[in-house]
């Protein structure tokens, strides 16, 4: 019995530090459905300065909305939910608040700090700004409990929105869970706090994502076991700045291309939906595949899928394979035509160096974990 107990508690304590994750459809899936295909946008601007993205013309939708998996956190005291996409490609937190009158804000509802006494603003006052493409958004700093399952963390700075730019969302604002190097006006991040307030027994944060959504879930301070299969392999972050780091080869179907011969700055990111090549390699690849294009957009005839090669990413001397099942998007045919999960960049890294974007096609085949005590990024094969 007394071991049953300890099991059950330690069952109970797992389970504490996990948030359950959803996952959204993005605006491009919900046009294609309707029989529009939207312009290519560059994913590789989401890491650019905030002048190139304002230059670009692109919109917050264009970089944020393009799909993704998010779970609710909540603010203040008494707590207030709040649904929030969880990106290791940014590093500020922000949520709706009661300051933005936008549609996007008053699709939810939003955080109200009078409602919470454990909130005060920043002295003296202050405010950031985000770009995200041609758009942004605005945000009044304070200081207010932040928690995810039974983790609380007191005093987290948090931004509220104040304008907002977007359409509206399932979420209602991001928890950037990169480096504090990335973070605009200094806001510490989520897990800065974290580790300052020695919440977590491993400065860590775990991604499991599946394909369908179901089962989905982010862990902080651990790594689930159960959610893989192979053992986790280890890789150093190269820039501490987003999680970064070098992929030492790619194969095509067992087949070395010498693309990543000296290394390729890989940036691994929850909040990109797909995997990103730099384009000299990308139409190699569209071109060895017989892919066609509209409005940017690469697809094959659906059934020529499972005829596609195999792609592998060796990292930490692991090879992490990735089938045309994964990177073929069959669940939204048109016309009888299947657009692929890969897509170009035109932007470099800070080095300079041609830039490769491990999103959601690649994290959701693979359990990742993001480890702040050793700067290391683990993947494992998921269940």
């Amino acid at each position: 019995m007394k071991s049953l107990i300890i099991v059950l508690a330690l069952a109970i304590a797992s389970e504490a530090f996990k948030v359950p994750l959803m996952r959204g459809k993005s605006m491009r899936v919900a046009m294609r459905e309707k029989g529009v295909e939207l312009p290519y946008v560059d994913p590789g601007l989401k890491f650019a300065s905030p002048e190139v993205q304002a230059a670009s013309g692109a919109t917050v939708e264009d970089l944020i909305f393009q799909g993704f998996y998010y779970g609710a956190i909540s603010v203040g005291t008494p707590p207030q939910s709040v649904p929030v996409l969880f990106d290791t490609g940014s590093s500020n937190l922000w949520i709706d608040s009661v300051y933005c009158n936008s549609q996007a804000c008053n699709a939810h509802q939003k955080f109200n700090p009078q409602s919470s006494s454990s909130f005060r603003w920043t002295n003296p006052r202050q405010t950031f700004k985000l770009q995200y493409g041609a758009g942004g958004m605005t945000a009044n700093l304070g200081y207010d409990t932040v928690s995810v399952g039974d983790i609380s963390v007191s005093d987290q700075m948090i931004g509220l929105s104040a304008t907002l730019g977007t359409q509206p969302a399932p979420f209602a604002g991001i928890v950037g869970l990169g480096y504090p190097r990335n973070s605009a006006k200094g806001q510490p991040t989520f897990m800065d706090t974290m580790m300052q307030e020695n919440l977590l027994s491993y400065d860590c944060v775990a991604f499991y994502l599946s394909s369908s959504g179901a089962g989905s879930e982010i862990a902080f301070g651990e790594v689930d076991y159960s959610k893989v299969r192979s053992p986790i392999s280890w890789t150093p972050v190269t820039v501490e700045n987003w999680w970064q780091i070098n992929t030492q080869g790619l194969q095509i179907n067992g087949q070395e291309t010498g693309w990543c011969q000296y290394g390729c700055p890989t940036m691994v990111d929850t909040g990109t939906p797909t995997i990103t090549m730099p384009a000299q390699p990308f139409y190699t690849l569209m071109q060895a595949i017989r892919a066609q294009q509209d409005n940017g957009q690469f697809y094959v005839p659906c059934y020529a899928v499972s005829s596609l090669p195999t792609i592998a990413f060796i990292i930490g001397g692991t090879p992490f394979p990735v089938p045309p099942s994964a990177y073929v998007d069959t669940s939204h045919p048109s016309n009888g035509n299947c657009y692929l999960g890969i897509t170009r960049t035109y932007l470099n890294d800070l080095s300079g160096q041609p830039m490769w974007i491990l999103g959601d096609v690649f994290l959701s085949l693979y359990y990742s974990v993001y480890d702040r005590t050793y700067n290391r990024v683990g993947f494992a094969y998921n269940v």
